[in-house]
């Protein structure tokens, strides 16, 4: 697997009617998209969820390379450049995916990202993780990590936003799921 995210600000007056309606218009379009495992349509929005910008921050989980590979080179990324010009994409490796078909009931999803600090040995990694974050009953998770930069990123799926009220992170509105 293979997690993508981008992550587009936009500024504090941006009418995120925009995005709702680019959403709820195209959303679909990446319905049963090669190698797609789930595709999360996000949004921040100032003021909501102690969000502290507007942002459109779609994230996908790749089942491969050639669904990613597909969907930047071949136009369908094309849409991005257009609307919002050059973006950074973030790439990261899924370390644990606890998801399941229930992913499609989020309405929300909660971000924590952390440093990985050197050690000696990476063999305990997963562990070391498992023991930092918070645990959320009956809420599905997917650690991603990217060691280019030594960072791992916790994202879980909820329905309830009040899950993550005590939590420090970044929580967005799920507009639309595709998988």
């Amino acid at each position: 697997m293979i997690a993508m995210q981008y992550k587009i600000t936009l500024p504090s007056d941006y009418d995120m009617g925009i995005i709702r309606d680019r959403v709820q218009n195209n959303g679909y379009k990446t319905d049963g998209f090669e190698d797609l495992k789930s595709k999360l349509y996000l949004i921040t929005e100032l003021g909501n969820n102690k969000c502290l910008q507007n942002s459109y921050c779609p994230l996908y989980l790749w089942k491969n390379s050639s669904g990613l590979n597909k969907f930047l080179f071949n136009g369908y990324y094309d849409n991005i450049l257009k609307s919002f010009g050059w973006q950074h994409v973030n790439i990261g490796i899924p370390l644990i995916d606890n998801t399941t078909d229930k992913i499609k009931e989020s309405k929300y999803v909660f971000e924590i990202s952390k440093t990985i600090q050197p050690q000696e040995s990476l063999d305990n990694l997963t562990d070391i993780i498992l023991n930092e974050i918070p645990m959320l009953d009956q809420t599905e998770y997917t650690i991603i990590y990217n060691p280019d930069k030594w960072e791992y990123s916790v994202f879980y799926f909820n329905e309830d936003v009040d899950k993550f009220a005590d939590l420090n992170g970044v929580v967005y509105t799920v507009l639309h799921v595709s998988t």
